[in-house]
């Protein structure tokens, strides 16, 4: 597997993006979907990085930063074919080393409550991430559950 830095311009890319969008609004209110379009991916205080087997794309995930100490995972998917398979362990164990090494000593995010999201939770559980209260602009939402982890 090879993680790169991505200027989100691929096809392949843009349709993972796309179908994680679909997927938010399917299982959430849209007053509750905190994913963001490729346009704000794009924004100066977000990095971008993509895992590839070859030219297979195997999944994304973005790190936007709040502050100088303060990141938050955005955008985490791993394409369909390729669950189960370490791609998303990978790609958190990536932006948590990149984040550390920008100087960032918290990372947060946000994720659903519903089951839909039961396996990114029970993920970000097992790599030390911790249930914490809404933070940046975000308010309670019962559709919301959100997470921290402090780097070391």
């Amino acid at each position: 597997m090879n993680i790169i830095a991505d200027k989100l311009e691929s096809a392949a890319v843009i349709a993972l993006l796309e179908g994680h969008l679909a997927d938010m609004y399917a299982t959430s209110p849209p007053e509750s979907v905190h994913a963001l379009d490729i346009s704000k991916l794009k924004a100066a205080d977000i990095r971008f990085w993509t895992a590839w087997h070859g030219d297979i794309l195997l999944g994304c995930v973005a790190l936007k930063q709040h502050r100088a100490d303060m990141g938050e995972i955005k955008s985490m998917r791993t394409a369909p074919e390729a669950l189960g398979k370490g791609v998303g362990r990978a790609l958190l164990q990536h932006l948590l080393n990149a984040a550390q090494q920008s100087g960032i000593s918290a990372v947060y995010l946000e994720t659903g409550s519903m089951d839909f999201f039961l396996p990114a939770r029970t993920l970000y559980q097992s790599a030390g991430f911790h249930y914490c209260g809404p933070f940046a602009d975000y308010t309670d939402d019962p559709n919301s559950l959100f997470m921290c982890k402090i780097l070391e």
